[in-house]
């Protein structure tokens, strides 16, 4: 039985305690947060005790560590918990900072950790990857994402994010370089604020299209806007020189009505929980497959530095209006 402790209380912990819990060979022991009141409601509700950080660091029946506090703080919470000899699933993205992330990664590279990407987890995502992968569509060329929110949050949240490209779209980055199984060379960036001005004045941007460039010419496009007044969008396309695949949304029933006035059918999901519950449990139960086993986890520290330097890389172009490689970023 895998001993788990719990940092972070909010919104996604609630999401992971759900997830540690439901699996039979883990086992949720101990929840810590700067919030005590959360961490105390958090715990009791899965009959774990509320600790400090450092007691569930310190202790040494805890063999793995879920860190779903603030960003500030996944790159030393990643160091330290490895130091205490623990495994380490944390939340994307690793740091807000490029240049710290890429220091937790000199630190940590050869410890036990996983970036929660969990997109890689939906089952109709791995499915497309595996489709692509036995070569059903030939060799892959033309990759577009479209990653899109049903509304913007809050703009004090937009003002500790880190904006859009290291929030919302390093899930699509990380998305293309699962599907296309490498990093661009190349980032392109253009975006504006017109969903919500306020985000605009808080110096980041709510719509947004990327093209990534690959080193064999193959490219990838990235649309991520924060308003789909429909639903939660999610979908990827996947053009190869034999086929094409693709991944529709979730809808929130199948039934379709057809009448004399048209064909009509259901609306894509409406929040992202209710669209990647199944990923979040199937992302922690690879993780716990993979200590278990002792063998390597499906997504490693390398991926969310990877997906950060993209993140860095659009951040630049959007700003310059001019192509920024991965390579310059990355120094």
């Amino acid at each position: 039985m895998l001993n788990v402790g719990l940092l972070g209380a909010g919104r996604i912990a609630g999401v992971h305690a759900a997830a540690i819990s439901g699996h039979p060979n883990s086992r949720l022991v101990a929840v810590a947060d700067i919030n005590a009141a959360a961490a105390n409601k958090l715990a009791a509700q899965y009959g774990a005790e509320a600790r400090t950080s450092d007691a569930v660091l310190d202790d040494p029946a805890i063999g793995a560590v879920l860190i779903a506090t603030s960003t500030d703080t996944h790159s030393d919470f990643i160091e330290r918990a490895t130091a205490a000899g623990k495994a380490v699933l944390c939340e994307k993205p690793v740091d807000l900072s490029l240049a710290r992330a890429r220091a937790c990664l000199k630190v940590a590279a050869a410890k036990p950790v996983m970036i929660g990407f969990n997109r890689r987890f939906d089952p109709n995502f791995a499915a497309l990857k595996a489709a692509a992968d036995r070569g059903e569509i030939g060799k892959s060329e033309l990759l577009s994402i479209t990653s899109f929110d049903p509304a913007p949050p809050p703009v004090a949240y937009i003002k500790v994010s880190g904006g859009l490209f290291r929030d919302m779209m390093i899930h699509d980055f990380d998305m293309a370089n699962f599907i296309m199984g490498a990093t661009p060379v190349t980032v392109t960036a253009i975006g504006s604020s017109i969903v919500d001005p306020g985000i605009g004045a808080a110096g980041d941007v709510d719509t947004a299209v990327v093209t990534l460039s690959y080193a064999d010419g193959r490219i990838a496009v990235i649309k991520n806007s924060r308003r789909a007044v429909y639903g939660y969008d999610q979908r990827v396309e996947l053009l190869g020189s034999e086929g094409l695949l693709q991944a529709q949304n979730m809808l929130e029933n199948t039934v379709v009505k057809s009448t004399v006035a048209g064909v009509t059918g259901a609306k894509p999901t409406y929040f992202f929980l209710e669209r990647y519950m199944p990923a979040y449990a199937a992302e922690w139960a690879a993780f716990v497959a993979a200590i278990d086993g002792n063998r390597p986890l499906p997504v490693t520290l390398n991926d969310g530095v990877a997906a950060l330097a993209m993140a860095e890389a659009a951040t630049l172009s959007a700003k310059s209006g001019q192509p920024v490689t991965i390579a310059s970023v990355m120094g």
